[in-house]
């Protein structure tokens, strides 16, 4: 799964992989967790945008908002068919760029984090957007982040990691006027081993009100 992640540096986003330009510098945020906004890319009648989108997908049909908190992430396996993804999966497909990701691995009664990182630039998550209308807020969008197993890197961390586009699935994946779900899904599928990095960090960011780059400081030993 994924509960929790950073956009560092949108400002360094590597336009021959995003084909965006013109990127505008934002505040660096190390520790985005659902519910919260968070930068996504889609593609529109005006070309390929970033946008602040809520975490946790609320599907147009809902009736209670409260199913975002078990829509932050999406199986890749069953994206065509679950109710809540189906709809967006044919026709609102989105990328969330990101500098990392967190996880916790359980050691005895303690769960130590780990930051997950590529080895330079960012990731592009495979994910899902919707939009909502709200009685208070008026319309809302949301999104989810595409789920599938984990590398041999990350299996010992997470039995599930994010669904990690190439450049060349980014474009397939955003591209509207694709409809083959058959080969859509073929894109979600675990990231090679070696385009993932990953180490312990303290439990600084377990509190989602903390933030900044302590969230992501190594630790000065290695857990036992």
């Amino acid at each position: 799964m994924c509960g929790r992640f950073t956009q560092a540096d949108l400002d360094k986003l590597d336009e021959t992989l995003f084909h965006l330009f013109g990127i505008s510098s934002s505040e660096p945020r190390y520790n985005i967790a659902p519910t919260q906004n968070a930068a996504v890319i889609r593609e529109g009648n005006r070309g390929r945008t970033i946008e602040p989108l809520r975490w946790g997908l609320i599907p147009s049909w809902a009736n209670d908002p409260k199913i975002a908190m078990r829509t932050i992430n999406a199986r890749a396996e069953s994206i065509a068919d679950k109710p809540a993804f189906k709809d967006s999966f044919r026709r609102r497909r989105c990328v969330i760029p990101a500098s990392g990701f967190y996880e916790w691995k359980k050691s005895g009664s303690k769960k130590q984090p780990y930051f997950i990182h590529p080895p330079s630039g960012h990731f592009a998550f495979a994910g899902l957007w919707d939009q909502w209308f709200s009685h208070t807020e008026g319309p809302v969008e949301t999104f989810t982040i595409i789920t599938t197993n984990a590398n041999d890197a990350l299996v010992d961390l997470h039995d599930r990691m994010p669904a990690i586009l190439g450049p060349d699935a980014i474009d397939a994946w955003l591209d509207p006027a694709n409809t083959n779900a058959n080969e859509l899904q073929s894109l979600l599928h675990p990231s090679p081993s070696a385009l993932v990095d990953s180490y312990p960090i303290s439990t600084f960011v377990n509190n989602v009100a903390n933030e900044g780059p302590t969230c992501i400081e190594p630790l000065d030993t290695e857990p036992a």
